[in-house]
C-alpha cells in the first residue's frame, strides 16, 4: 500500500517524505507498551473488584454480576470523560484506555460533549453514535450470526 502511494507522488514529494522520515523522532514503543498494559490492567482490575463487590455484598452470582459491573464501568468512564480526566489518562496510557467497555463509553460521551452546543436532538442525538455506530452495528450482526450458528448446531444434534 505504501508503494502505491509513493507512485502517485511527485519526485519532490517523495524526497520531502524521506527527509521528514529521517527527522522524525523515534517512538518509545517499549514505554508505550508498558503504559498501555498497566492502565488496561488497572481498568480490568477495577472491573473485577466491582464485580466482586456485587457478588459479596449484593448476593449476585458470578454470572449475574457481569451486567451491573459493565454498567458501573460505563458510568465511571462517562463521568471521567465529562470531567476531562479520561482524555488525560488516555494521552498518557495510549491504547490501554481502549479496553472495550470504557473506550466505547468514552467515544460516545466525547461525541455527545463535543456536539452539545448544536442541541439535544441534532447535536447530541445525531452525532453521539457516529463513531460508535459501526461498533454497535457489527456487534449486533456478529451476535445474530453466532446465535444463528449456535441454533443450527443445537437443532442438528
Amino acid at each position: 500500500m505504501a508503494d502505491q502511494k509513493k507512485k502517485k507522488l511527485t519526485p519532490v514529494q517523495q524526497e520531502y517524505q524521506q527527509l521528514a522520515k529521517r527527522h522524525e523522532p523515534p517512538r518509545p514503543l517499549l514505554r508505550n507498551f508498558i503504559r498501555a498494559f498497566l492502565v488496561g490492567g488497572v481498568i480490568c482490575f477495577i472491573g473485577q473488584a466491582i464485580q466482586e463487590l456485587f457478588i459479596r455484598y449484593f448476593d449476585f452470582t458470578e454470572k449475574t454480576a457481569g451486567n451491573p459491573t459493565v454498567a458501573v464501568l460505563i458510568l465511571i468512564s462517562a463521568l471521567l470523560t465529562g470531567l476531562g480526566l479520561y482524555d488525560r489518562i488516555a494521552q498518557w496510557a495510549g491504547a490501554g484506555t481502549a479496553v472495550p467497555v470504557t473506550g466505547f463509553a468514552n467515544s460516545i460521551a466525547s461525541a455527545a460533549i463535543e456536539h452539545r452546543s448544536e442541541g439535544l436532538v441534532l447535536g447530541v442525538g445525531g452525532n453521539m453514535f457516529k463513531l460508535a455506530g459501526s461498533v454497535i452495528v457489527f456487534g449486533v450482526v456478529a451476535a445474530f450470526v453466532i446465535g444463528l450458528i449456535k441454533s443450527l448446531f443445537l437443532m442438528g444434534g
